[in-house]
């Protein structure tokens, strides 16, 4: 569980360092991201294409996660951004 949420904090940081802009919510929010982010880039790498281990953690499991967690941040970013706009208005 503290290995989870390390890799979390990680790969949301490093995530939220290659997608450069403003970003709603603070230190728990990049750990959410981070865990949702390694958990979409497990079963995309993984699971469907086969690639890395389910039994031991590898340098594979860390840029799967760091790619998932970019996909889960930029859709974030648009979800979080549709919301501010629409209250706005």
């Amino acid at each position: 569980m503290i290995g989870a949420l390390i890799l979390g904090l990680v790969a949301g940081y490093i995530a939220k360092a290659l997608v450069p802009g403003k970003d709603p919510g603070g230190f728990f929010v990049t750990i959410g991201i981070g865990l949702v982010g390694s958990f979409v880039g497990f079963l995309i790498f993984t699971e469907l294409l086969g690639i890395g281990d389910n039994n031991a953690f590898d340098l594979g499991g860390l840029i799967g996660a760091i790619i998932g967690t970019i996909i889960v941040l930029v859709a974030y970013r648009k979800f979080a951004g549709d919301r501010r706009t629409a209250a706005t208005r």
